[in-house]
């Protein structure tokens, strides 16, 4: 991060559920806040806090050289940079325009292009951690765009943030949130699936999901695995097989016996079955080590 850069101007586009705890992490930035939003009476904490509300995104560019946009889906995304009063109609050649939004990765490369017609910088940063982490200043960053850019963005980023990754070009960022979301949903129907076995058990849902977020606290849950640089089937002298093996080996087991229960109190457990024939694969340790010296 630049001398410049640690005290240029910033602006912020998009004061809902995310975005105004963001913007609120923002409201102590050396280079001043400007705000913007649809609804009027959003702002007016913001207005009371030291910012400057504006009416629309143009007058945000004549005030800012940072710009975050944090507002609903592609459509409203590509609004707020082309539309009549958007973004690209005012801002300076150099502006860097962060749109925290999840969008297509194809919607930020046709932006970014439109945007580097004007000499502005565009690049997509989905964040991830939801209100409470920009309450906490604890989101992580997914940046999509150039390294000078990630440098530019690093100071205010770091008011909201505690993590902040280049993820590559422009897209990558989005890319990337949508395989970190992948993995959020699914669970979330996993999380579905154990409830009706834990229930039809006769366990206490509550006390499943103390149990849950208790143990993912110390093991990090599913990301724990994510270690390696690669996917291809692990070679059993790599340092990852006989961890990864051992992670295969208990998984399987528990798999077929929380399918055994099912099965005994009626319950279909399709992500179960599924997890079982798709797990040792996608560990990379569908062979173990001893099939392959005696194949």
């Amino acid at each position: 991060m630049t001398t410049e850069s640690a005290s240029a101007p910033v602006g912020f586009i998009g004061l809902g559920k995310m975005g105004a705890p963001i913007a609120r992490r923002l409201l102590d930035w050396p280079g001043g806040l400007t705000v913007c939003d649809v609804r009027a009476e959003v702002t007016e904490p913001f207005v009371a806090a030291g910012a400057r509300s504006v009416l629309d995104p143009a007058q945000v560019a004549t005030h800012a050289r940072i710009i975050c946009v944090t507002v609903v889906d592609d459509a409203q995304v590509t609004e707020v940079l082309t539309g009549p009063a958007g973004i690209l109609r005012t801002a300076a050649p150099g502006t860097v325009v962060a749109v925290h939004s999840t969008i297509g990765d194809r919607t930020a490369r046709e932006l970014a292009a439109r945007c580097a017609e004007r000499d502005v910088e565009f690049v997509d940063a989905p964040v991830s951690g939801g209100a409470p982490g920009a309450m906490r200043g604890s989101l992580a960053v997914m940046i999509g765009g150039s390294a000078a850019a990630v440098d530019e963005l690093s100071g205010p980023f770091g008011c909201f943030a505690d993590l902040i990754v280049h993820a590559g070009p422009v897209g990558a960022g989005t890319r990337m949130k949508l395989a970190r979301n992948l993995l959020h949903f699914i669970s979330f129907t996993a999380a579905a699936e154990a409830q009706r076995l834990a229930e039809a058990a006769g366990i206490g849902l509550a006390d499943l999901g103390k149990v849950v977020r208790h143990s993912d606290a110390v093991t990090g849950g599913p990301g724990a695995i994510m270690l390696r640089e690669t996917t291809a089937p692990i070679d059993p002298d790599d340092f990852w097989f006989p961890i990864l093996g051992h992670v295969r080996d208990l998984g399987e087991k528990d798999l077929a016996l929380a399918l055994e229960l099912g099965d005994r109190l009626g319950i279909e457990l399709p992500l179960a079955q599924l997890a079982l024939t798709r797990l040792a694969d996608g560990l990379g340790v569908a062979e173990s080590a001893l099939d392959k010296e005696t194949s």
